[in-house]
């Protein structure tokens, strides 16, 4: 999972990844999680967040590199200009594009952290005293510590390795990075079961609701936060991996779910529903068959109908009946646009639904075909398959899409967010002002047939 990067005139050399090497104090630093050139392959889901912001199993990525790093005394997210404004919203205990001073460990945004030898590396290298290091996978750049870095280089839009001026360089092994759309939704209900087991508390039900009618299956592997509901007839069945249900997150009447499987604070698994292999992220509503899917918050699959392997954005809403395909028919592998590539691009993988990207919506039966992205503020509706690539910003569907005004699109997003008491600030504008023009170009391709 890494991605091409154009070699600099850099020194490199063989990391042993000495899993003896532990700090043995906690020296104040800076942590700054950064984005380079790559984040683009994550478009749309990453046109309106900083990759950081993209969830990959119970946690964001960002969450991942935060736990990994604890002893940083300050926070300094990188991230292109037209979403500094929302990432400053989304983590006001962080700094944004801020200057720099005195030392910083830099990890790249796309890297999803997990204990073992490679973080073991990375820690040793980002001590006090020690001499400015690289660390790259493959060809992507991870991380680099810099004792005293210089304090504009977050001015750029995208960090690189030779914006470090030639700095060793040790070549790492076993990193995730999340390059491609479909390795958000990879080895998901592993991820999942990777999270829960680092966030703990398993088999703890303290506060929560639970029916004498419900059944919990493996008790001790289910997380039950203060405030969770768990409704009569309901099951919880952690004997495949464990469950999290966050505060205020509800199991209704008669449905399922089976773990690894997380559930948000506030969400909902609706009457019957069944979900495995899933997280489903705050203030999400989900119903009918969802399967090793993520549903990133502030969505609605609400009614009967098929989700599998799937990744939605925030604030969509699929309609009642909504099916997705995850499979072909001829068992082949699976493509999916690539909005770099501006084309199909093979996958690797032999499921794989859909992936829409925030505030998009889709009317009662809609059907989506084998790996679909659907862009920004989309509205699809009618009969058939819409297409398998709709541009951000197009409504319509498979008889055809024409592009979707700014001023209506936002009036639509203001009266969705006032459904949750929540404004659409000056900053959420700017952004999705930003996408519509960095799209546009994809819209006057769909206008030229």
């Amino acid at each position: 999972m890494v991605e091409p990067r154009t070699p600099g005139k850099v020194h490199r050399r063989r990391s042993r990844f000495r899993s003896d090497l532990h700090p043995s104090a906690a020296a104040p630093m800076t942590l700054c999680p950064f984005e380079d050139t790559a984040v683009w392959h994550l478009a749309p889901l990453a046109l309106t967040r900083a990759a950081g912001d993209l969830r990959v199993g119970a946690r964001l990525l960002l969450d991942t590199q935060r736990a990994a790093f604890p002893e940083a005394g300050r926070l300094v997210l990188h991230t292109r200009p037209p979403a500094a404004g929302v990432t400053a919203q989304e983590h006001p205990e962080a700094e944004v594009n801020a200057p720099l001073a005195g030392p910083t460990l830099f990890v790249n945004q796309r890297w999803r952290v997990t204990p073992g030898p490679l973080l073991d590396a990375v820690r040793a290298a980002a001590q006090p005293g020690r001499s400015p290091l690289a660390f790259v996978c493959g060809e992507a750049f991870l991380a680099a510590w810099h004792p005293d870095p210089p304090s504009d280089l977050l001015a750029r839009e995208a960090l690189d390795l030779e914006a470090f001026g030639g700095i060793p360089v040790e070549e790492a092994e076993g990193a995730v990075l999340v390059g491609r759309l479909w390795h958000l939704v990879e080895d998901l209900p592993a991820r999942i079961a990777e999270d829960l087991n680092a966030l703990g508390a398993l088999g703890q039900h303290d506060g929560a609701d639970v029916h004498a009618g419900a059944l919990l299956v493996h008790p001790d592997r289910i997380h039950l936060a203060p405030g969770a509901t768990v409704r009569p007839g309901a099951v919880l069945n952690a004997e495949d991996g464990p469950i999290r249900l966050e505060a205020g997150a509800v199991v209704e009447e008669n449905a399922v779910v089976r773990g690894p499987c997380w559930l948000g604070p506030k969400s909902a698994v609706k009457m019957a529903g069944r979900v495995d292999g899933s997280a489903v992220g705050p203030q999400s509503k989900v119903g009918g068959e969802v399967h090793e899917s993520v549903v990133h918050s502030f969505s609605n699959k609400a009614h009967d109908g098929y989700l599998g392997n799937s990744y939605l954005g925030r604030w969509c809403n699929l309609g009642a009946d909504t099916n997705t395909s995850n499979l072909k028919n001829d068992y082949g592998e699976v493509s999916l646009f690539d909005a770099v590539e501006q084309a199909f691009v093979a996958t690797g993988r032999q499921f794989l639904g859909l992936v829409m990207g925030d505030h998009s919506k889709c009317s009662i039966n809609t059907m989506f075909n084998t790996g679909t992205v659907v862009g920004v503020f989309c509205n699809l509706f009618g009969s058939g398959f819409p297409p398998r690539h709709v541009p951000s910003f197009a409504w319509g569907g498979a008889e055809g899409l024409e592009p979707y005004r700014l001023d209506k699109a936002l009036r639509v997003a203001e009266a969705v967010l006032a459904r949750r008491s929540l404004p659409l600030t000056e900053a959420d504008r700017a952004l999705l002002a930003a996408v519509f023009e960095r799209t546009a170009a994809e819209r006057e391709r769909l206008a030229a047939g």
